[in-house]
């Protein structure tokens, strides 16, 4: 899965078009390398966001291309 999809997927980012712009910015990393938004992620990668008041990291749990707004937590977890 894409990792402009994901991030809208699993609600991390509210829309898609914000996701991409992220990974556009350079805010978006995946295991420590800057990605463009059609990065294919997989299963226990670490995805890192900068925001401008701090950053979230997160290992990639489970994809699935869409979920319910409860079951959207279980596809990553926070790492610090």
């Amino acid at each position: 899965m894409r990792i402009d999809k994901f991030l809208k997927v699993s609600r991390i980012l509210k829309r898609r078009t914000v996701a991409k712009e992220a990974c556009e910015g350079g805010k978006v990393s995946v295991n420590g390398r800057e990605c463009k938004p059609s990065k294919e992620i997989a299963v226990g990668d670490v995805v890192e966001i900068g925001f401008a008041n701090g950053s979230i990291k997160f290992m990639v749990k489970e994809i699935s291309t869409s979920t319910k707004k409860a079951d959207a937590e279980k596809m990553y977890e926070i790492v610090q």
